[in-house]
Order: C-alpha cells, then sequence, then structure tokens
C-alpha cells in the first residue's frame, strides 16, 4: 500500500508539472500571437497607406501625360517642356515596384492597381505576419487543451491518492478491498489517459538539471 501511495503521489506531481509547463507555452504563444497581431494590423494599416498614396501618385501622373500629349498636338512647347518636368518631379516619388507596374500597365492597357498580384504585394509582408499570429493563437489552444487534460489526469490521481490512504483505515476487508479496486481504477484510467498525452515541445530533463 505504501508503495501504491508513494508511486501514485509522484505520478500526481509529474502531471501537475507537464500541465503547468503546457499552460506556460499556453501563455507564451497567446503573448507572441497578441504582439504579432498587432504589428501585423500595424503593418497593414501602413501598406493601406502606401497604396492609397501610390494610386494618387498614379492619377496626377496619369493626369499629367494627358496634358503634356495635348501641349505635344497643339505644338505648345513651353507647356511640355514644363509638364515633362513636372512629370520628372513626380517619378522621383514612385517605389520601384511601383514605377515597375506603371510602365508595364501601358502594355496592358490598365491601371496597376487592377492587378490583384500587384495590390496584394502592398499586403504580402503583414498578411505573413498575421498568419504566424494565426497560428500561434491555434498553437496556444492546443497546449491549453493539453493543459487541461492534465488537469483532470492530475484529479484522477489524487482521488487515487485519496483512496489509498483511506483504505488502510478500514477494518474489514472487503470494504478495504472496494475502495482499493475504485482507488485502482481511478489510478489505471489516469495513468492510460496520461500516456496518451503529448510532452510540450522541445522537452528535456536536462534543460532542469543540467547536462
Amino acid at each position: 500500500m505504501v508503495i501504491l501511495l508513494g508511486v501514485t503521489a509522484l505520478l500526481t506531481a509529474w502531471a501537475s508539472w507537464i500541465g503547468s509547463l503546457h499552460g506556460g507555452n499556453q501563455a507564451e504563444n497567446f503573448a507572441q500571437s497578441n504582439n504579432l497581431s498587432a504589428e501585423g494590423n500595424s503593418m497593414y494599416n501602413e501598406a493601406m497607406q502606401f497604396m492609397l498614396q501610390d494610386m494618387l501618385l498614379y492619377n496626377e501622373l496619369m493626369n499629367v501625360l494627358i496634358d503634356m500629349h495635348f501641349a505635344e498636338t497643339q505644338g505648345d512647347e513651353p507647356t511640355y517642356e514644363r509638364l515633362t518636368w513636372r512629370f520628372e518631379q513626380l517619378e522621383t516619388n514612385m517605389s520601384y515596384e511601383f514605377e515597375a507596374a506603371f510602365w508595364a500597365s501601358f502594355e496592358d492597357g490598365a491601371s496597376p492597381f487592377t492587378n490583384p498580384d500587384f495590390v496584394d504585394s502592398y499586403v504580402a509582408d503583414a498578411l505573413y505576419v498575421l498568419a504566424e499570429a494565426e497560428e500561434l493563437f491555434e498553437q496556444a489552444g492546443i497546449y491549453g487543451g493539453v493543459s487541461d487534460s492534465f488537469g483532470l489526469v492530475t484529479v484522477f490521481f489524487t482521488v487515487a491518492l485519496f483512496l489509498f490512504g483511506v483504505a488502510s483505515t478500514f477494518k474489514m476487508r472487503r470494504n478495504k478491498l472496494i475502495v482499493i479496486g475504485i482507488a485502482s481504477g481511478a489510478f489505471v484510467i489516469a495513468l492510460v489517459f496520461m500516456l496518451f498525452l503529448p510532452l510540450p515541445a522541445d522537452f528535456s530533463l536536462t534543460q532542469f538539471f543540467g547536462n
């Protein structure tokens, strides 16, 4: 009986400890997920602002090109030169990606902002960060579920520990065997359940006690 009490006590402590490690991983992943979500949303908003600026710049560039073409057809050289200078000044505000898409749009005959791939390029980094945040959030949920399962195992081991201890107080052999049988059932259920639960990621005893 003393051996059963000792083994049950050790397994109870083990289940409680592993459950707390999973709980710690859950909290850490939730914190990282929240941080990445905030960062990703900030990046997304910033990307939308950049895209809006490029859309306004695109409209202004197209208006200047139209005026340049009109001045050229009218033979208005001074106006054409002034507009050319204006276009060159505006062109300095173009990013490399936007400039490439701008000139490519003349071949396609459509605004670069009608190209889904070009539009998505603005928010690609933000979406990557948000996807990583979502992955961490889901992993935190998994850790939380496993932590709760270890908590349930701890409850079963605690019940078994209590019943093993109480069994010794019964004088009638029949009653004692009944209590021991119930305790053994709780012990086996907890042990089998625990064996199917995963350990924390990269878990190693050496990290706690040294190499």
